[in-house]
């Protein structure tokens, strides 16, 4: 094989995985994104109904102690770690 030929497959195959490379982080920036908007369209609509509950219970903010505030991290906590481990199934 001449050289002109195995450089020409050698530049194929770079041409070849840099797409791949360019692929794979396209679906990631996608996920990324999409995780973001998801996650502030989630906030927002937990807030909202925050709101209006402490309005139709009592007309002012809502009294959040610390016991439920850790129930809540605590639960987000393990969301986070189940949707995390998404991504070890194949």
């Amino acid at each position: 094989m001449s050289k002109n030929k195995t450089t020409a497959k050698v530049e194929k195959t770079l041409d070849h995985e840099l797409a791949a490379m360019e692929d794979s982080k396209d679906w990631e920036t996608r996920v990324l994104v999409a995780g973001g908007i998801l996650g502030a369209f989630l906030g927002v609509i937990t807030a909202l109904l925050l709101v209006r509950t402490s309005r139709e219970a009592h007309a002012g903010p809502p009294a959040i102690t610390t016991g439920d505030a850790m129930k809540v991290g605590i639960t987000a906590i393990g969301l986070v770690r189940a949707i995390a481990a998404l991504g070890d199934r194949r």
